[in-house]
């Protein structure tokens, strides 16, 4: 029971799932109370334990079914072993399963048997239970829970079957072909369907283990990985799992803002307020009230380039913020190219691929003119920007030598309460060429590049910052 549940809460771990100790402690108890009869109940209660979130709670539901499915094939695949007896409705392993030879009994057989003979009788499935036993004690002596990578299948399969015996099998039929007779090319290919059948198995343990162990490694490698590219760099394979990323992203930066909006209301105590109020207890103070230091909401305008050469840029940002509309309620949305526009409501109507095209289609034709777009986001949508407005502008400053209307960008930084300006390009390019962004730089609050996502989350956490 012990190494069952551990290795399950390891599997949770492995996925995401943050099972403190004393939680394992807890699984361990409940299990004693619940049993491992009710699969269903079981199920329940240890998601009660060891679930804390919605997505914890999914994690669990998925890795259950695959964990203690087969868990329970074990049990049953030992169920009528001799020593080795265990539950088929349990979701426990046998008691053989650990610090046996994987070898011994299985392979080789009844002893005095062709070890041979056996591992292809194993092979063909004749006997299910013994195999799937063959296939445990393998994987444990190969180390295969320690898979992180779908790339290791091949290199776990092959481990598994040298614990298995395969070598004996390959020199037998290595032997059968040099015969070069009827009766040896018969014995071959008999071996041959042996050995497939043998490694096709294995790989379905293997993978099954990957499942269960490997596949969240391998995508939290992956996101750390996409974590770090360039934005340009992100290939049309790189977008979905890039818009997961962005979304987890985004609800963590919520969740963390939130949670210190929260600790620093309960800060200090207000004692001429706490008095007052409790007067009519003789002073006892059965009412307790805080000092509050009355803090902005967040309140965003994001003003984005999204001519071809930052585009792919924009999409991120405006997935991030509009991923957090649970801690940014008042977010204003502006595209630009030639002209600006208000694009906050195809971006709240449309799902978020449909609405990117229908405002590249908008404006993101023409040459770029920031002074321009500047211009009529003063004119037009004046009024949107006020001393709790951060003004987040997305763009590489590049507007084609037209005039950056300096005037108008001072004006709508005296404005805001902050402005904060990312550019995609590295520092030693900006001013460069048609770059206006030196020129703008002593108007901004923060100027910085953000060319990865996170760039993109550090400066989010920053702009909230100022607000917690």
């Amino acid at each position: 029971m012990e190494r069952t549940l551990t290795r399950y809460i390891r599997a949770l771990r492995s996925a995401g799932a943050g099972v403190s100790t004393t939680e394992a402690m807890d699984a361990a108890r409940t299990v004693e109370v619940v049993g491992w009869e009710d699969r269903r109940v079981l199920k329940t209660a240890l998601g009660t334990v060891l679930a804390k979130s919605v997505e914890e709670k999914a994690i669990h539901e998925q890795l259950f079914e695959l964990y203690f499915s087969r868990e329970a094939a074990a049990a049953a695949a030992s169920e009528g072993q001799p020593g080795e007896g265990g539950d088929p409705d349990s979701g426990r392993p046998g008691e053989g399963e650990a610090g046996t030879d994987p070898q011994s009994g299985d392979a080789e057989g009844d002893e005095g048997g062709d070890p041979v003979e056996a591992l292809s009788a194993l092979a063909r499935g004749e006997n299910p239970g013994k195999m799937a036993m063959a296939l445990e004690r393998a994987g444990a002596a190969a180390g295969v829970d320690e898979i992180r990578f779908a790339t290791q299948s091949g290199y776990y399969v092959r481990k598994m079957m040298e614990q298995m015996g395969v070598e004996a099998l390959e020199a037998r039929l290595m032997e059968a072909l040099g015969r070069r007779d009827a009766q040896g090319q018969a014995d071959a290919e008999a071996l041959m369907g042996d050995r497939s059948a043998l490694q096709k198995q294995t790989r379905a343990f293997v993978e099954a283990r990957f499942e269960i162990y490997g596949r969240s490694a391998q995508d939290a490698f992956m996101n750390e990985i996409l974590a770090e590219r360039s934005f340009g760099a992100l290939g049309r394979s790189d977008t979905a799992r890039m818009r997961a990323l962005v979304e987890r992203m985004a609800k963590r930066l919520a969740v963390r803002h939130a949670r210190r909006r929260k600790v620093r209301d309960r800060g200090r105590l207000d004692v001429r307020r706490t008095l007052r109020a409790n007067a009519g207890h003789d002073g006892v103070p059965f009412d307790i009230i805080w000092k509050i230091k009355r803090k902005d909401r967040p309140k965003i305008v994001a003003v984005c380039d999204v001519s071809g050469s930052v585009a792919q840029y924009v999409r991120f940002l405006l997935l991030f913020l509009h991923a957090l509309k649970e801690k940014v309620t008042d977010l204003e949305t502006f595209a630009f190219s030639a002209h600006l526009a208000d694009v906050g409501r195809p971006l709240e109507t449309l799902p978020f691929e449909t609405a990117m095209r229908a405002i590249v289609d908008e404006v993101g034709s023409g040459g770029t003119d920031y002074g321009a777009a500047f211009l009529e986001l003063d004119r037009d949508f004046g009024e949107v920007i006020d001393r709790r407005t951060t003004v987040l502008i997305l763009g590489d400053g590049r507007s084609n030598y037209s005039n950056p209307r300096l005037d108008v960008f001072k004006q709508i930084a005296d404005q805001a309460k902050r402005l904060v300006w990312l550019c995609p390009e590295p520092a030693p390019n900006w001013g460069s060429g048609d770059s206006c962004l030196l020129e703008y730089r002593p108007f901004c609050t923060l100027l910085t590049q953000c060319s990865t996502v996170i760039d993109l989350e550090r400066a989010l956490d920053e702009i909230l910052m100022a607000y917690d």
